[in-house]
């Protein structure tokens, strides 16, 4: 049986990347927002780079494959560590109330 195979193209602008230090998620009950901010120290304020909307399946499928990919990551270079004194405040999850998005 022949697999199906998907071509997925990068564009050179979107290979750059862009950098993130903070994530704050939000969530109804058809879909998770994920916003992608990038913090400056002692900015008051701060832009969101990219907004990625996800349905609840493909945010499970997400966190799989974060939870597999740091494990792969930390059996190659070590336990990451976790500052709790940095500067970068950790975001509260947030909902949208639980109504439809």
């Amino acid at each position: 049986m022949a697999e199906n195979k998907i071509q997925i193209n990068l564009t050179p602008e979107m290979a750059e990347g862009t950098y993130a230090n903070l994530a704050i998620i939000a969530h109804s009950s058809s879909e998770f927002v994920i916003d992608f901010v990038r913090m400056m120290p002692g900015a008051k304020n701060a832009n969101v780079k990219s907004r990625i909307i996800l349905t609840p399946e493909h945010a499970k499928k997400l966190l799989f494959a974060l939870q597999e990919n740091i494990g792969k990551y930390e059996q190659q270079f070590g336990k990451i560590n976790i500052n709790n004194n940095s500067p970068t405040p950790m975001p509260i999850p947030m909902s949208f109330g639980g109504g439809e998005a």
